[in-house]
């Protein structure tokens, strides 16, 4: 019987539009939900599947020894694709000089992801291909053509081998970004480097296998993989441990992905919050006669939790179609500039929509489904009374444990769940005060002649819980999309400050002390101008405060060596400067200062000094062409990584590094229309390496410019999804102002009086919504940037005067559009709608 009165009422409230606010607002949270992160979820693959090309696979092993035959068995039973590569430094021969090259001996499927580019003759511009060189071919890099004074065709002596120059290898997928350590590049097949003899014994091999595949086959060959690696000779990789400028923006741009939803359901879940407070309200006087006519309160229960749960199944089904839809159009607008697989279908986002449409219609419904479930019968004759129920607190538990909750659920972060939870309730606190303020001064401002003004400041305190309830929302709202907003804001901003045009595409290294006079004038003579000189030694890190670190290097020193505490375990660039670097940052201690004894000093990037645990004040010492070298570590500096530019783990007093004959360091940029004078500009200085970065560049800008372009439409739906919210809020208060227009218009009020009191009431919580969420969000930002995003903090004082403007303008005019039906309706008719 209660199942077929529920179903009637549901059909009945359904034509008469009584469910609509509840069900939209259930549409709404899971659409938005779904929609982010579904649109996330695809972008994020579009991005790893991009970043995958800079490793040439979507996996990868390196080892210091050739691993078991057993694991590429493994790895093929899986149904993975591999590849295989040798890489090794290596002096190549030909006209009588020699060159030390960065050799890459490679199997015929390399590369698994990405394309190797080349060229039919030095430094033309490069086109990519998928062929490789032939047995018995080699491609070489530009330089080399001009160092070796070779040409196409001609012959190149690599240990005992004489292979053929058949093209110019311009960069390779897995090449990376660093200019140190990165000599000039050979290209030849794994099945020529046993005729070499370079990797024989006492040569130092890296050994990478590159790995292709299905998500869940990776994973699984990895836990089948992981307990039999050796962390001392072997690293399993993937593009989110790829810490070059690319691995760190696609990181920065999931972790804003990951943001924007989890602001998306607390959107949601403050939407159906304000719904659910409307639905019970307006249920008051049905529950009250059904109570009068013999209802038992356990018949009431029944009926309504069958409607909630009918209304719930409705929206979510209405939000998953409308969220599919709304992805897919956004995904269609940018199919051109992002490379998205429309094909791929992930069911993660359609269940968290599905999990978050049910948990926030259940717990949000809680404390107005008891309020609706207390309604006496009595209230059939006194409209006044309400619900016998007055414990707030069941609701803002139950409010802040779902919010909580399904953050936690969806993010799998407890970390940056927190931030914003935590930073959410200090905001409510505040208001709390705010609004008992704004009560007393109503008090005052609400009296003397009936104004505009004074009514719309009498409205705010007589409605002070309501408004409270108003303001909170409204003020999370904004929160929420200034967090968005500023976030995105400060992300692209730093992305094109890491490539501004103009920024170095080559780098020249192993300038000598004397060439210096003849590159500048000669840089200068073809109108190319030079960055910052640099000078540099390689040297390696022995001691630390007087206790030894590991300093292996080849595999015969691996057993010998490999005992002490932990060590870079390579060489480092060194380099001495007077000031503090461009984009370097003094964290603690002291710039050098004026020497007054023989301590000699440096300074340390500190995430290289938190991993060796490097403390100011210990003495390091460097083994430096077999010369040892003492310093005192008197400052640590934060260095940006992410700049085109030379960066350095140790810098080093000048006066420390007066007996040491040291190279130099450049670099240049050089538009496409120039690559030809390549040629003119190196051609007097044959022992000078130069490196060229433009592919890599040009590819880290397709990134982020993709990455941009995609955080500009999370951002427009986070916009949308709160717009929405903002309009639930003011439609939620419709009823109790259609009784106070009813009573204001049988008095005698004024249409323009009553019209500008209510723009004004909207105006004023506006103003004071945007200036808390102003404030609220210097906090979150603080927290999120320094703790999650790796970003640098600054002030966004702007917001402090822009935020209440655009409060008090967006709220403003939602409440008058909003109300604008009711304000237009004369006595009769407003009393006629009361009924």
């Amino acid at each position: 019987m209660w199942v077929s009165l529920a179903w009637r009422l549901f059909r009945h409230e359904a034509r008469r539009g009584e469910l609509t606010i509840i069900l939209v607002a259930i549409i709404l949270s899971v659409a938005a939900v779904l929609s982010l992160s579904m649109f996330s979820a695809r972008l994020q693959s579009a991005l790893t599947e991009k970043s995958a090309q800079f490793m040439a696979a979507d996996r990868g092993l390196s080892s210091s020894k050739p691993v078991d035959a057993e694991w590429i068995t493994k790895a093929e039973s899986d149904g993975l694709k591999h590849a295989q590569q040798r890489a090794m430094r290596s002096m190549v021969f030909a006209n009588d000089k020699m060159v030390l090259a960065d050799v890459r001996a490679v199997n015929q499927n390399y590369p698994l992801k990405g394309k190797v580019k080349f060229s039919n003759q030095p430094f033309e511009l490069a086109q990519e291909t998928d062929q490789l060189p032939a047995s018995g071919e080699i491609w070489i890099d530009s330089r080399l053509f001009q160092v070796l004074g070779v040409k196409i065709g001609d012959k190149l002596e690599i240990g005992d081998a004489l292979l053929t120059i058949s093209k110019v290898v311009a960069d390779i997928p897995d090449r990376g970004f660093s200019v140190f350590g990165n000599d000039h590049l050979v290209l030849m097949r794994l099945v020529d480097l046993e005729s070499t003899h370079i990797a024989g014994p006492g040569s130092r091999v890296g050994y990478r296998y590159f790995f292709t595949g299905d998500e869940s086959a990776l994973n699984d060959y990895y836990d089948w993989l992981e307990p039999q690696l050796n962390r001392e000779l072997q690293r399993w990789y993937s593009v989110a441990d790829d810490d070059s400028a690319i691995g760190r923006s696609v990181r920065r741009a999931e972790r804003y992905f990951l943001l924007a939803s989890l602001l998306a359901i607390v959107l949601a879940s403050v939407s159906i919050a304000v719904a659910a407070q409307r639905y019970s309200q307006r249920h008051f006087d049905p529950v009250a006669i059904m109570k009068t006519l013999g209802a038992s309160r356990a018949l009431v229960q029944k009926i309504y939790l069958l409607q909630i749960f009918l209304i719930t199944l409705t929206g979510i089904i209405l939000g998953v179609l409308f969220g599919y839809l709304i992805q897919q159009g956004v995904i269609l607008a940018i199919a051109e500039q992002v490379p998205v697989n429309l094909d791929s279908w992930y069911w993660r986002p359609v269940l968290v929509a599905v999990f978050t449409g049910f948990v926030c219609a259940v717990l949000f419904s809680l404390y107005p489904l008891l309020k609706l479930f207390s309604v006496p019968p009595l209230r059939v004759l006194r409209r006044d009374m309400g619900a016998n129920i007055s414990a707030r607190f069941i609701q803002f538990v139950a409010a802040g444990t779902a919010i909580l909750l399904l953050m936690w659920a969806y993010s799998g972060d407890i970390k940056i769940s927190l931030i914003l939870f935590g930073c959410g309730i200090l905001l409510v606190l505040l208001l709390l005060f705010v609004t008992m303020g704004l009560i007393r001064l109503g008090r005052k401002l609400g009296q003397g002649s009936i104004g505009a003004w004074q009514l719309a400041w009498a409205r705010i305190r007589r409605r002070a819980m309501d408004n409270s309830v108003q303001l909170i929302s409204f003020s999370i709202t904004l929160l929420l999309l200034l967090v968005v907003l500023v976030m995105r804001n400060d992300m692209v901003s730093q992305w094109r400050d890491q490539l501004p045009e103009g920024t170095p595409n080559y780098f020249m290294a192993n300038i000598t002390q004397q060439q210096l006079p003849e590159v500048k004038q000669h840089f200068a003579d073809l109108k190319v101008k030079t960055g910052d000189l640099y000078p540099m030694i390689r040297g390696r890190l022995s001691v630390i405060d007087g206790e030894s670190v590991r300093t292996a290097v080849s595999k015969e020193d691996d057993e010998g060596q490999n005992e002490g505490r932990a060590g870079l375990g390579r060489e480092a660039a060194l380099t001495w400067i007077e000031q503090v670097q461009e984009g370097n940052k003094i964290v603690a201690g002291q710039w050098f200062g004026q020497q007054t004894d023989d301590v000699k000093e440096v300074s340390v990037e500190e995430k290289i000094a938190e991993r060796l645990d490097i403390q100011l004040g210990d003495m390091l010492t460097f083994n430096i062409g077999g010369q040892i070298l003492e310093a005192k570590v008197t400052s640590l500096r934060e260095v940006n990584w992410q700049s085109m530019k030379p960066n350095f783990y140790f810098i080093f007093q000048p006066e420390a590094m007066r007996d040491f004959a040291a190279t130099y360091i450049t670099s240049f940029h050089l538009g496409d229309e120039r690559k030809s004078d390549l040629t003119r500009l190196m051609a007097p200085f044959s022992s000078v390496s130069l490196f060229d970065v433009d592919a890599r560049i040009n590819q880290l800008r397709d990134i982020v410019d993709q990455v941009s372009l995609a955080v500009e439409f999370i951002l427009v739906l986070v916009l949308c999804a709160g717009s929405l919210v903002l309009i639930a809020q003011v439609q939620a208060s419709m009823d109790e102002r259609l009784q106070e227009l009813a009573i204001l218009r049988t008095l005698g009020a004024k249409g323009s009086l009553i019209r500008f009191s209510v723009i004004f009431e909207f105006v004023i919580i506006g103003v004071v919504a945007g200036a808390m969420a102003a404030l609220a969000n210097e906090l979150t930002l603080y927290l999120l940037q320094s703790q999650i995003f790796d970003m640098e903090f600054t002030l966004h004082w702007q917001f402090w005067i822009l935020a209440p403007l655009v409060g008090a303008l967006v709220v403003g005019i939602l409440g008058a559009i909003s109300c604008w039906r009711l304000l237009s309706l004369n006595t009769s008719q407003l009393l006629r709608n009361m009924v």
